[in-house]
C-alpha cells in the first residue's frame, strides 16, 4: 500500500506506530488465501475478501464483528470533526503516499477505480470515475493484456468557474506529474517500467530543475509516452499500454498517484506548500483552509455531482480536522459520545487502551485486517556510525538475534491483536502461506554477542534509535528494544523527532542517512493492492536503488543485486503457481539479508463513537471512510 499512519500505502502498527503505505497507501492482518488474479487479459477485478474476521494472518483470537452502526435513516448535513496529532505528507494526490495523505484524498480527490465502502468489498476495487470496469469481453482489455481503455464519466467535474469535465488529458497530466523531480511519488517501482515509455520519460524528467514549476511544465507539455494517453477518437476515454500483461494492474490504478491533475497545477511544484493553499477537488468536497499540521477544513464542492459517484455518500457539509490534539484526551471524548469528537483522524485508540475495549466488549471498538507488515524495525545499511557496521550482513544477522519479538508483540497488545511476522509477506499476499512460513532467525543474546564480536566488535555498538515521541506504541517499543540488545551488548539512544519531520526530515534524506543522523528505526508497511500483491512489497522497498526514496521506501538503502533481478522477473511472470513461488524464493533471500526486523501482520485497531454512524473499515485507508459516515449529534 504505502506508508501507514502515509500507500498505498505510503504510508501505522497498532496504535499508530508508524504513520500508513498507500499504499498505497498505507496503511496497511487477517485474510483467507492469496486469490490469484490470473494474466494481463483476465476479467478479474481484484481479490473479493470477506468483510475483516475475526482472526489476523495467523492469530486464532475472536475479536468484535465490525460495527458499522448503519442504523437509521442517514442525516445529510452538519461538520465531521476529525481529530488527531499529524499532517498529510503532501496535499497532492499525485504525490502523496501516506495513509494520512489518501484519507485527504478520499474527500477531494477521485480515480478511476478505488475501494468501496461495502463491507466483504473493501478489497475489491470497482469504477469510481470509469464508467465500467474494463474486460476482454467488452473490450476494455486486449486481447494481448497489453491495453486497457477506461471512458470517464460525463459529469465529473473540476471545482473550477462553471465546473469543467475531468478528461483523458488530466490523467495524463496526473501521471507525467509522478515522476517530478521535484517529489516523485514513493511507489514509482511498482509501474516505472510497467507503464510502455514511462522509465526514459521519467529519466529524462529527473534532469530538469526541481525547483522550477515553470520547467517542469515545459518539460511535460513537450514530452509524451506511449503508456498513457487520450484515445484518438474520444478525449473522454484514457487509454493504457503496458510493457507485459499485469494481472494487478486495474487493482494498482487505485493507487492515487493516478489521479487526474487539472491544467492549474502546472504553476506550482508539484508537492509543494503553494499548490498545498491552492487544491483544486474533482471529488466530493474543496479544501477552504490547511493550516500544515494545524487544521485542514473542507467543504461542498459544488461542482460534484452526486449522480457520478458511485463511492461517496458525501452526508455532511463539512469536515474539520484538528491536527494539535492528544491521543489519550480525544478516546476519551470518542468514548463519551461527545458530539465534536466525530472520528479519528490519523491516530487510533491508545495501546493501554486497547485490551479494556476488547474485555469490554466495547461495540464500538473494531480490529480491522490490514495485510501489512507493520511495524517493522529499519537498519540503515549505509550510516557512518560505528565505521559502518551496518553495511556488515554479518552484523545485522546478529541483530536479528538479539531483538525479541515475543516482546515487541506484547507491547502491542500481544499475538492476538498483533500476530508475529517473521518474514517479508504476510499472510493473505500472494507468495506466502503464512506469517511465519519462513522463520530464519532465533532470539538468543548471548549468540548475538558472540556473532557481534565475530563481525569485529567485540565492545559491541552504539546506535541510534529513531521514532515518534508522540505514538504510545512507539515509545514502549523504544523501551524495550533497548534492553533487549543491552544484552548482547549494544546500546541504543533515542533520537525523538516531531511527527512530521520523521518521513520528510530523515527517512526520505539520503544524506540523513550516511550522516549518522539515524541507524534504527521502525517503519509500516502495506500492499497498494491485495491478492496477487506482493510486487507492491518487494519494488517500492528492496529493489536497490530504484527503490531509494524519494522514487520509492526503501529506507535503510538496501541493495542486492540478484534480489533486484529477482523481482523483475517475477513480475513478468503470469502463470499465477509459477509468480507465487518465485515471490516466495525473494522473501527468502531478502530475509538472509537482513535488512529489516520483522514484528507483526497487525490487525488496526479502530474507535468510533456511538453518533457516528455508517463507519466502514476501508483497509487502504487503515481507518473507517470519512467520506461515507453520517452524524446522529
Amino acid at each position: 500500500m504505502r506508508h501507514l499512519k502515509a500507500t498505498r500505502l505510503s504510508v501505522a502498527a497498532l496504535a499508530a506506530a508508524a504513520l500508513t503505505l498507500s499504499a498505497c497507501t498505507s496503511s496497511s492482518s487477517s485474510s483467507g488465501p492469496a486469490s490469484p488474479t490470473g494474466t494481463g487479459t483476465s476479467t478479474s477485478t481484484g481479490t473479493d475478501t470477506s468483510s475483516p474476521s475475526a482472526s489476523g494472518g495467523d492469530s486464532k483470537n475472536v475479536q468484535p464483528a465490525e460495527n458499522v452502526n448503519a442504523t437509521g435513516t442517514p442525516i445529510v448535513g452538519g461538520t465531521l470533526n476529525m481529530l488527531g496529532t499529524g499532517d498529510v505528507d503532501y496535499m497532492d494526490p499525485n504525490v502523496s503516499y501516506y495513509t494520512t495523505g489518501y484519507m485527504a484524498a478520499r474527500l477531494f480527490s477521485r480515480q478511476l477505480l478505488t475501494f468501496p465502502a461495502i463491507p466483504g468489498k473493501v478489497t475489491t476495487v470497482v469504477p469510481d470515475m470509469a464508467a465500467e470496469m474494463p474486460t476482454t469481453a467488452n473490450g476494455g482489455i486486449s486481447a494481448d493484456g497489453l491495453t486497457y481503455k477506461f471512458k470517464i464519466r460525463d459529469g465529473v467535474k473540476w471545482d473550477v468557474a462553471g465546473g469543467r469535465q475531468v478528461t483523458a488529458a488530466d490523467f495524463v497530466r496526473g501521471m507525467k506529474r509522478v515522476c517530478n523531480p521535484a517529489q516523485p511519488f514513493g511507489g514509482l517501482p511498482d509501474f516505472e517500467s510497467l507503464i510502455a515509455g514511462y522509465q526514459a520519460f521519467c529519466d529524462g524528467y529527473a534532469k530538469v530543475d526541481p525547483k522550477s514549476p515553470s520547467a517542469m511544465a515545459a518539460y511535460q507539455n513537450a514530452n509524451n509516452f506511449a503508456g498513457v494517453a487520450a484515445d484518438k477518437t474520444d478525449p473522454n476515454t484514457v487509454v493504457f499500454t503496458l510493457t507485459h500483461p499485469a494481472s494487478y494492474f486495474t487493482s494498482m490504478l487505485s493507487l492515487t498517484a493516478f489521479s487526474p491533475a487539472p491544467v492549474e497545477y502546472d504553476k506550482y511544484v508539484p508537492g509543494g506548500p503553494e499548490l498545498a493553499q491552492n487544491t483544486i477537488s474533482d471529488g466530493p468536497y474543496k479544501i477552504t483552509k490547511y493550516d500544515p499540521a494545524k487544521t485542514i477544513a473542507m467543504e461542498r464542492n459544488t461542482n460534484w455531482d452526486p449522480a457520478t459517484d458511485p463511492i461517496r455518500k458525501a452526508y455532511v457539509d463539512h469536515v474539520l480536522i484538528n491536527e494539535v490534539g492528544n491521543q489519550d484526551a480525544e478516546q476519551q471524548q470518542m468514548q463519551a459520545d461527545t458530539p465534536d469528537a466525530d472520528l479519528w483522524w490519523d491516530n487510533f485508540p491508545p495501546v493501554q487502551v486497547v485490551p479494556q475495549l476488547i474485555a469490554a466488549k466495547d461495540p464500538n471498538f473494531y480490529l480491522g485486517q490490514t495485510f501489512s507488515s507493520n511495524p517493522y524495525v529499519i537498519f540503515n545499511t549505509i550510516s557512518a556510525n560505528n565505521n559502518g557496521a551496518l553495511k556488515n550482513v554479518a552484523v545485522r544477522h546478529a541483530l536479528m538475534e538479539a531483538i525479541n519479538r515475543d516482546n515487541l508483540v506484547q507491547d502491542l497488545n500481544g499475538p492476538d491483536v498483533s500476530p508475529p511476522l517473521t518474514h517479508i509477506l504476510p499472510s493473505g499476499i500472494s507468495g506466502t502461506t503464512s506469517n511465519t512460513s519462513i522463520d530464519l532467525y532465533k532470539f538468543d543474546s548471548a549468540k548475538a554477542k558472540a556473532d557481534l564480536a565475530a563481525a569485529g566488535f567485540p565492545n559491541g555498538l552504539t546506535l541510534k534509535f529513531l521514532y515518534r515521541p508522540s505514538r504510545s506504541s512507539s515509545v514502549k517499543m523504544f523501551a524495550t528494544l533497548q534492553q533487549d540488545l543491552a544484552d548482547a551488548g549494544i546500546k541504543l539512544e533515542a533520537v525523538g523527532v516531531p511527527d512530521a519531520d520523521f518521513y520528510t526530515k530523515y527517512l526520505q534524506v539520503k544524506s540523513a542517512a550516511q550522516q549518522g543522523k539515524w541507524d534504527v528505526s521502525l517503519a509500516g508497511w502495506g500492499p497498494d493492492w491485495y491478492g496477487d500483491a506482493a510486487l507492491s512489497y518487494f519494488a517500492p522497498l528492496f529493489q536497490g536503488a530504484t527503490a531509494y526514496p524519494p522514487n520509492g521506501s526503501n529506507f535503510g538503502f538496501y541493495n542486492n543485486p540478484a534480489v533486484n533481478t529477482a523481482i523483475d522477473a517475477a513480475a513478468k511472470e503470469v502463470d499465477p503457481a509459477k509468480a507465487s513461488a518465485d515471490w516466495a524464493a525473494i522473501d527468502k533471500m531478502v530475509m538472509e539479508d537482513a535488512p529489516i526486523f520483522p514484528i507483526t501482520s497487525n490487525n488496526q485497531a479502530v474507535y468510533h463513537p456511538a453518533h457516528t454512524h455508517n463507519a466502514v473499515f476501508i483497509p487502504t485507508l487503515q481507518a473507517y471512510d470519512p467520506a461515507n459516515v453520517w452524524l446522529s449529534k
